[in-house]
């Protein structure tokens, strides 16, 4: 299987990809100030996809990334590529509509999506790579999105040259069409979902849909609702899709004026076609302390650390405790999308504004690193702005899948407090005794023995954190730890007050079941600061 924006994959090129550019993910990193991790590739405001090419004729290719995104100018989609699996990028062409249109006031602009075409089918030879995206025309106010066109566009030449397929839907009434999504099942049945306003007169404001083709995209078939609420208020948008290793697919959505603003939710469906009820909102994507994704998102499946691998969110903004306007932080799940979800840092800091991060997107190297491009604003303050002037930035980092930030846990007589020297930039303030707890539900694969980690400082009193593993007391040992000079050094920008007591480590180790566990922290005889839990397999 291949890893598009939807799909999964491997870069199989370790030492290659090894020459990507990485700065380091520290917790300073994550806070909402201007300070910017990751390699420019480009201007451009949104959209970053990402391809990267499996079936290619000739297989020297294979392994070739392409990457296209939303422009900042009108002179079409820019296609970018990189042959070293991603340490470097350069432009290949601007992937513009050849219909015939006025290209000085029309062209292929918003809200691209590139994938490859796995098999020679429907006359489309394998490795075809294949563009949706919307072309509009250059006009003030509503003028721009009355002219929306969702269109499909095919490359023999790997992004050089592009020839027009077909037009799957286009605004109506005056009401637009948004962010395409090409699917190709297994059968080489062709799916495009998107966004929509041209509903409104049966009361949707916007609504996610999809039309289906069995011809390669030549001829479409009727629009199916997949999640749309009456009322004419919610506007739930920009599809992103996954599969996951069991064979069925996860879509994630913005709930645009739903009950909660913006909250991204996830749904799974076992053939990519039925999603179930359009009224059913499917599974938020929220931790147990109430933090969760909101806009914009993308979802991705990751095969990390067993066969339930990880599903990974971005999105624009994170809100609840411990917030994040500035969206450097990634949700994730361990259990197929069900239960908690976790965050840590992503591998680009970028610079948040309205589009800053708008469909960001992820690959997973060889080495175990996640190459993450995305959109930022400009690191020029007077121009961070405006979107306009938005940057494509790149970074490649490994990302601790066994760390549980305490922030994300249930609490209970606790205060969750930012904090730039601590994991994920913030902490858990535990009540002492029975007043505080912080509670883990964890998904482990394997029933087996496990090492816990604890990270937890003493303000001011000698105190200990309590443990408590599926209902029973665990006894561990208490090690010093020094902090890392390199954050402790870094200005707080806004984060809140420092830890500045003594920094430990609790160690125990514990059998755990397959499936779900609770750990339960629980408060010392006096108040202290909790970091973080982490989790992993005891050498054994």
């Amino acid at each position: 299987m291949s890893r598009t924006a939807g799909n999964a994959f491997t870069v199989l090129a370790a030492t290659i990809a090894l020459a990507i550019p990485v700065a380091p993910i520290t917790a300073q990193n994550f806070n909402q100030a201007p300070t910017v991790v990751g390699t420019k590739i480009a201007d451009g405001q949104a959209y970053a996809t990402v391809v990267v090419l499996e079936h290619q004729p000739n297989p020297s290719d294979n392994g070739r990334m392409l990457l296209a995104f939303e422009p900042n100018g009108w002179d079409g989609i820019p296609i970018y590529e990189s042959t070293d699996h991603g340490a470097t990028w350069d432009f290949v062409a601007n992937a513009q509509d050849s219909t015939g249109v006025d290209r000085e006031l029309c062209n292929l602009h918003w809200q691209p999506h590139l994938v490859e075409m796995p098999r020679t089918q429907h006359g489309i030879p394998a490795g075809t790579v294949l563009l949706s995206g919307s072309t509009l025309c250059q006009s003030s106010g509503a003028g721009r999105s009355q002219n929306m066109r969702l269109r499909l566009f095919t490359s023999r030449d790997l992004g050089r040259n592009w020839a027009y397929r077909s037009t799957y839907d286009e605004a109506a009434m005056g009401q637009p069409v948004w962010e395409p999504y090409l699917l190709i099942l297994d059968d080489g049945t062709f799916v495009e979902y998107y966004s929509l306003e041209t509903y409104k007169q049966q009361g949707y404001n916007q609504l996610l849909g999809h039309k289906v083709s069995h011809d390669g995209g030549l001829t479409w078939g009727p629009l199916i609702f997949d999640t749309a609420f009456r009322g004419g208020v919610e506007r739930p948008g920009m599809v992103i899709i996954d599969r996951l290793p069991d064979g069925r697919y996860i879509t994630s959505y913005e709930a645009v004026e739903g009950p909660v603003w913006g909250q991204v939710y996830v749904k799974v469906s076992a053939d990519g076609l039925d999603w179930g009820d359009p009224t059913d909102r499917g599974t938020p994507v929220r931790t147990m302390s109430g933090r969760y994704a909101a806009s914009t998102p993308n979802v991705f499946w990751f095969p990390i650390g067993g066969p339930d691998g990880v599903v990974v969110t971005t999105f624009r903004e994170a809100e609840g405790p411990a917030s994040d306007p500035a969206g450097n932080i990634i949700f994730w799940n361990n259990n197929l999308g069900e239960g908690p979800w976790w965050t840590a840092p992503t591998p680009v800091q970028k610079i948040h504004n309205q589009r800053a991060g708008w469909t960001q997107s992820m690959v997973l190297l060889d080495d175990g690193r996640l190459l993450h491009i995305t959109s930022s604003g400009n690191q020029n303050p007077e121009l961070s702005n405006n979107a306009s002037n938005n940057e494509i930035l790149y970074n490649a980092a490994r990302i601790n899948f066994n760390r549980y930030e305490a922030e994300d846990a249930g609490q209970e007589g606790t205060s969750v407090m930012r904090d730039g020297s601590r994991s994920g930039a913030a902490k858990s303030r535990l009540g002492a005794k029975d007043v505080g707890t912080i509670t883990f539900e964890i998904h482990v694969n394997e029933g087996r023995t496990h090492t816990l980690q604890v990270a937890f400082t003493k303000i001011g009193f000698e105190a200990v954190p309590r443990l408590r593993v599926n209902g029973d007391e665990v006894t561990g040992s208490v090690a010093p730890v020094t902090p890392d000079p390199a954050v402790a050094a870094q200005p707080a920008q806004g984060m809140g007050a420092r830890s500045s007591g003594q920094h430990f480590i609790l160690t125990a180790e514990v059998d755990l079941r397959s499936g779900m566990n609770t750990v339960e922290i629980r408060g010392g005889d006096f108040v202290l600061d909790v970091d973080y839990l982490e989790v992993t397999p005891a050498n054994r």
